[in-house]
């Protein structure tokens, strides 16, 4: 451990304890199992966070990891969550990612988002176990602002976004509402979903996105 990662662990001591006191018992909170970087803004701490039965210290950390072509020191994440974030296991949140959850998201176990990417929930949004997401990237389960017809029905209702298990989502890549990724999958950078597709072990990309290869396996 470098000075730097002591030094902002120190740092990182208000807001984790801050976390924890507020959404766990006494008993739970004690143990810590989140870490939460002093560089998170906790700009909305409402809601629920669901852990597994078994607790662990530090077994999810906010705000922390380092990716070379960022300026982690100036980085800033942010947690605005009024809905409920439910965690399968280990999760890494990377520094500058930021929550806003007013639905359900849930993270399954060994949970890995890098650094810089964004997600956006008012419905509800499921991750699989063992998935990673590479830096700026969108998950957004919303259009946000609601469209009509002429007879004032909502056409653009929100609707869930799914992922499944063990699977790998590229840099720039936009999931929006509707989207569902097969287990087993990556998804290559840039790459735009807002529908679901079949198949498992294969490459995806493009937009829309098509099969680029297939009989793939991918390691960390």
């Amino acid at each position: 451990m470098t000075a730097f990662d002591f030094f902002n662990i120190l740092r990182s001591i208000p807001k984790t304890l801050r976390f924890n006191l507020h959404y766990f018992p006494l008993k739970t909170a004690l143990k810590l199992p989140v870490v939460v970087s002093h560089r998170t803004y906790l700009r909305e701490l409402h809601g629920k966070v669901e852990l597994p039965e078994k607790v662990e210290r530090a077994m999810i950390k906010i705000g922390f990891g380092d990716v070379g072509h960022y300026d982690r020191k100036r980085s800033r994440g942010i947690w605005q969550v009024s809905g409920t974030v439910s965690f399968g296991g280990k999760a890494s949140i990377g520094h500058g990612s930021k929550l806003s959850v007013r639905g359900h998201l849930g993270l399954g176990a060994d949970f890995n988002m890098t650094a810089e990417s964004t997600i956006v929930c008012a419905k509800e949004i499921c991750f699989g176990d063992d998935c990673l997401l590479s830096w700026d990237i969108l998950v957004m389960d919303t259009d946000e602002h609601p469209l009509y017809d002429t007879e004032n029905q909502r056409i653009n209702p929100d609707k869930a976004i799914v992922v499944g298990d063990h699977v790998w989502i590229g840099c720039k890549c936009v999931l929006l509402k509707g989207a569902e990724v097969p287990d087993n999958t990556v998804v290559a950078a840039g790459t735009l979903i807002t529908s679901s597709f079949a198949g498992e072990h294969q490459v995806v990309g493009g937009n829309p996105p098509t099969v680029l290869k297939r009989d793939v396996r991918w390691d960390h």
